[in-house]
């Protein structure tokens, strides 16, 4: 049998990634509900894919703890878990705080502008009550020092757990909590500027930490 080349492979790679981040954005905007039964057929025609990539990122679902599978029998979208929701919090907290801190050797005025950019665009969407661009500023917000502290470990940890945040968020950030965060990152932002690692990582961990 002749060798796949490396795009096809790629290309199979991809099919499979987009397929799950798809479908994991849908459980965590809410367009797929707490309880429904998620059927595959349904789904492929949805995502114009076959079974294969349908079936695998159902697996990877259920080990990130958004869908319960019975197998012979249903798949559904697992329903909102506060204690599940506060471990995952509690181990993010950690992450970004760790991030924060390896970054910030590293942050340069520009990096510190967007992250105020992202601040000024997520304080907009929570006056406008306009969840997503919340949630979005948000990640853009804490992406910066992840991406800058370039830790894997980190990043596929963070990857892992926020997903379970993020259907928790979009009740916080339309409450005075959610409002609260602004003044946090302006406060992460401003000791990031000042050269205090230790303190910026820990007011990052306290942010993470209101979920809880």
């Amino acid at each position: 049998m002749p060798v796949p080349s490396s795009d096809a492979a790629t290309a199979r790679t991809t099919l499979r990634d987009q397929v799950f981040a798809r479908l994991r954005a849908a459980i965590v905007e809410g367009t797929l509900e707490p309880g429904e039964r998620l059927h595959d057929a349904e789904l492929c025609r949805w995502l114009g894919v076959s079974r294969t990539p349908v079936r695998e990122a159902i697996a990877r679902l259920e080990l990130a703890g958004l869908v319960v599978v019975k197998p012979g029998s249903s798949t559904v979208v697992s329903p909102l878990d506060q204690r599940a929701a506060r471990d995952a919090a509690q181990v993010a907290a950690a992450m970004h705080e760790l991030a924060t801190r390896s970054a910030a050797p590293h942050l340069t005025e520009e990096h510190l502008r967007a992250m105020t950019a992202a601040n000024e665009r997520f304080e907009r969407a929570l006056h406008d009550d306009d969840v997503d661009a919340a949630v979005a500023a948000d990640d853009a917000f804490h992406g910066v020092p992840v991406e800058v502290a370039a830790n894997r470990a980190l990043h596929d940890t963070l990857d892992q757990v926020t997903p379970l945040l993020r259907r928790m968020e979009r009740t916080r950030f339309a409450s005075l909590t959610g409002r609260a965060s602004v003044a946090q990152h302006a406060r992460i932002v401003e000791l990031l500027r000042a050269g205090d690692a230790d303190e910026a990582g820990r007011e990052a961990r306290a942010n993470w930490l209101t979920l809880t």
